[in-house]
């Protein structure tokens, strides 16, 4: 089309549907990685703390430590920390020396190489070179200086100079969720763009001794790195969609800033976790998965919503969260499976954490075979913030491909695209002109 100018130019314009993507955005390729530092199993895990912290004297607190760690969940868990780097800086064990600029310095190689594993192993699945990447979107408390590791990423990886890069800082443990959902934009809204997403998280930047404010965290946390490939249709010969991301949605729960945050500071990163966050976020979840189903159905979407009837990505922030979410939403006892089973083997490593879960899930996929068609990602973290998104099975008409050789030419791929109603009698259409009903029960009348 044509557009005249202040200056009386006219110009012409491709039309902005044409810089729009074929439909939703797609999970293309996943790639985990975890530091070869240390693996702590959790029932060894109090002793050691304390023995490298020198604080075996605290016998209080080293029984509360082990009777938290013994409810967990928690298996064992990874880290970058090492005892002769805490020979080295005997100032991470005491927040009131100054120690942010010695573990600023540590993670600023560490969380990136850690990314860079990941996401080696993620490009690789994907098929394509890395140099197709167009945005990449890093998610990390891990660092607090610019340029970022974003840039160290984008440089490991040679990604071209023109890649464009977004770092999203200290959203902790929803961080995954927010880089996912921004990707998901970013492919939608930019015809043949392809997301490399990274969260990466290094616990060295928040590790202390011992108090009576931070056992919780160290009963939790470990090192880890998670990357996802997304991108929206048109896709690549060899391109695999894994997990559609159809809606997504952010809502904070009210008045609840004081209840889970992080605070920068001289002696490193302080983690606040208040007793109430899993009640908080099991009184609210429901609500937001209405709103991000609402989203995608409209506002016919009724309340008497089956749930068990899904399949479940859950960021697992601790095994209470789970419970919660478990209970207020009526889910069977393997609903939750892939969220406990990563808390099992890695513990919480904040926002790579919904990656792990991801990929366990599509593990899972493909050795069952059958799926429930629908299914849900939830992640918390700072606020108190829930990111939801909405996903379908791979095997979904709206993401069927369709070969036609044209004369004289080589094969063209085009696809099909449509959202679905549920069992409310009626029909969507798709991009080809096809009805499609879905039959899983999301209680619309």
């Amino acid at each position: 089309m044509d557009i005249t100018h202040a200056n009386g130019a006219v110009r012409k314009y491709s039309r902005r549907s044409r810089q729009h993507a074929e439909g939703p955005a797609a999970i293309l390729a996943i790639g985990t990685a975890n530091p070869s530092g240390t693996i702590v199993p959790q029932h060894e895990f109090t002793d050691q703390f304390f023995r490298v912290s020198n604080s075996d004297h605290l016998a209080d607190l080293k029984e509360k430590l082990k009777r938290i760690c013994n409810k967990t969940g928690i298996e064992k868990r990874h880290f970058h920390l090492t005892e002769e780097v805490l020979l080295a800086h005997p100032e991470f064990l005491d927040r009131e020396l100054p120690s942010l600029d010695a573990r600023i310095d540590m993670v600023a190689t560490a969380v990136p190489k850690l990314a860079e594993s990941a996401a080696l192993k993620a490009i690789a699945e994907w098929g394509r070179p890395a140099t197709d990447i167009t945005h990449l979107v890093f998610s990390t408390y891990s660092g607090c200086r610019a340029p970022s590791a974003d840039l160290e990423l984008a440089t490991l990886l040679k990604l071209r100079p023109m890649v464009s890069r977004t770092i999203l800082s200290l959203h902790g443990c929803y961080g995954g969720g927010r880089a996912l959902q921004l990707a998901k934009e970013l492919a939608e809204n930019n015809r043949g763009a392809r997301v490399l997403v990274a969260c990466a998280e290094i616990t060295l930047v928040c590790f202390a001794g011992p108090d009576g404010s931070n056992l919780i965290g160290h009963a939790l946390f470990g090192d880890g790195a998670g990357v996802a490939i997304v991108g929206a249709g048109p896709f690549a010969g060899g391109e695999r969609p894994l997990f559609e991301m159809v809606s997504a949605t952010q809502t904070t729960i009210p008045r609840t800033e004081h209840a889970l945050g992080m605070q920068v500071a001289g002696g490193g990163i302080d983690f606040h976790l208040a007793i109430q966050v899993p009640s908080l976020i099991g009184q609210n979840v429901e609500q937001c998965l209405l709103g991000a189903f609402r989203a995608a159905l409209g506002d016919d979407a009724g309340d008497d919503v089956a749930w068990d009837d899904m399949f479940w990505a859950v960021h697992p922030g601790g095994r209470p969260i789970l419970d919660n979410i478990e209970a207020v939403l009526k889910l069977g006892p393997k609903k939750l499976a892939a969220s406990r089973n990563v808390l099992r083997e890695y513990g919480n490593m904040s926002g790579a954490t919904i990656v792990f879960v991801l990929d366990d899930l599509r593990r899972r996929r493909e050795e069952e075979g059958e799926f429930p068609e629908w299914g849900a990602l939830l992640a918390f973290g700072p606020g108190i913030t829930i990111e939801t998104i909405v996903t379908p099975t791979l095997q979904q008409p709206w993401c069927v491909k369709t070969h036609t050789p044209a004369e004289g030419t080589s094969t063209t791929t085009s696809f099909r695209f449509a959202l679905v109603t549920f069992n409310n009698g009626t029909s969507s259409q798709g991009h080809d002109g096809r009805e499609l009903t879905s039959q899983i029960n999301l209680g619309v009348e």
